[in-house]
């Protein structure tokens, strides 16, 4: 098989209904059966090891025909008061509204074609899965939305694509039939710059669309006086019991796999310090530039990267459950996830992969990133997966082989009242754990 960079994976899907051979071999993960029934066959091609040099030549504006000082994230800064993100509390009241007429509503049914709810909405996420009027079929519905928080408007729109179809990737669905790309531009941006930007952040939405086997077939572009944001919608048909992985099945004794590191956030907030002399003053006092830097190209390394590959390996698994950790981290996305199972369980986390320097930095900022209580927000991360225990290692063992990045057992499911918590002190996991000169993880 042939290697490409920058963590790209062949996203073609083999009509030829050839059988899988392979199901009880761990390490076949080149091509297998995709669940839905029909014997159509995913291909994926091995991915190498991103360099680190991929990375180092960061954006430089007027290479692109931009202005000397633009700076894409500044128009996104999240701070701002027209745009934030909805935090756990405030969301409750949401909730209630959401499911007034039906205050108890049964985790079973959620999934099943007698519900009442013919539409289901899941509070605090973007996903909805709705029952259409025939043939037993689903349509699965996700959306979401970002600040622009990295200046390289190409990478940008890698991000924002990737992000979207998270929510997708998250129920095991590996067939996205529709994406469309939402962009806000700010006015407060000149024209000349504006329409650059524009070109490049749709272009690296595109690709990545490509790259997941899908197409963009839609953009909304929305002039605003405020910020920037980018995001979009992606959708598909499948049917219940041989595509959809219902996110409520996890059994006591089942452990709890992470796809990718946590610290994306505190990566690229740290980066941005080195560009204001008083954070970069304090900052240079624990760590050295090079540190930074690299920590800010695996954080975009990351965020690029699907998680098709993850969702994939969920059906071939058996995987009893799942979601993204983004904006709520990993514990407050644990928390939706547990208040959705059948069974009385809890989940506890134990470890915390983060990406290398990150938990020892994370102390300078003080208690706004707490990065090791979960509550630290990420953007396009990674799946958190409750699998079989022993199906758990060979999932984390396939992943490896095709992406060449590591996957992480790093809690256990056990009886409770559907709550979710990281121990006091949780192992720490640094990715990867020491450094080479041409290789980024």
């Amino acid at each position: 098989m042939s290697m490409i960079s920058k963590s790209q994976m062949a996203g073609n899907t083999n009509n030829n209904k050839k059988n899988n051979d392979n199901d009880n071999d761990s390490g076949g993960v080149s091509g297998f059966g995709n669940g839905d029934g029909n014997g159509d066959t995913f291909f994926m091609e091995l991915v190498g090891n991103s360099t680190y040099y991929e990375y180092t030549s960061l954006f430089k504006p007027m290479e692109h025909g931009l202005s000397k000082d633009f700076k894409f994230s500044r128009i996104g800064d999240t701070r701002e008061k027209y745009y934030y993100k909805l935090d756990r509390d405030e969301t409750k009241l949401f909730e209630e509204i959401l499911w007034e007429d039906k205050i108890r509503v049964s985790h079973k049914v959620i999934y099943e074609s007698e519900s009442i709810e013919r539409s289901m909405i899941l509070p605090c996420e973007d996903t909805s899965v709705t029952k259409l009027d025939h043939l037993d079929l689903y349509l699965v519905e996700t959306s979401n939305l970002l600040n622009p928080i990295i200046d390289d408007p190409y990478l940008m729109g890698k991000i924002a694509c990737s992000s979207v179809l998270s929510g997708i990737y998250a129920l095991g669905i590996a067939k996205v039939t529709n994406i469309r790309l939402f962009l806000g531009i700010s006015n407060r941006i000149e024209i000349n710059d504006r329409n650059i930007v524009m070109s490049m952040v749709i272009r690296g939405f595109k690709d990545t669309a490509k790259i997941a086997g899908t197409i963009v077939r839609g953009c909304q572009i929305i002039g605003n006086p405020w910020s920037g944001w980018i995001g979009g919608t992606a959708s598909t048909v499948c049917t219940h019991q041989q595509e959809l992985v219902p996110p409520d099945g996890a059994t006591i004794g089942d452990v709890i796999v992470l796809t990718k590191p946590l610290g994306t956030t505190l990566a690229i907030t740290l980066y941005q310090w080195m560009e204001q002399p008083e954070k970069r003053a304090r900052l240079l006092l624990t760590v050295n530039e090079e540190d930074v830097k690299r920590a800010y190209c695996r954080a975009v390394d990351s965020m690029t990267r699907t998680n098709r590959v993850a969702a994939i390996l969920m059906r071939k698994y058996n995987a009893h459950a799942a979601c993204e950790v983004s904006s709520y981290g990993i514990l407050g996305h644990a928390e939706l996830l547990v208040r959705r199972q059948r069974n009385n369980v809890n989940f506890v986390i134990h470890n915390m992969p983060v990406i290398a320097k990150m938990c020892g930095l994370s102390k300078i900022t003080g208690s706004s990133m707490p990065l090791l209580r979960g509550t630290v927000p990420e953007v396009s991360g990674g799946l958190l997966v409750v699998l079989p225990r022993e199906q758990a290692a060979v999932y984390c063992k396939a992943l490896e082989k095709v992406e060449h990045m590591n996957a992480w057992i790093v809690g256990i499911v056990e009886s409770g009242e559907r709550k979710a918590r990281v121990i006091d002190r949780p192992r720490v996991i640094e990715v990867p754990s020491k450094n080479t000169t041409d290789s980024l993880w």
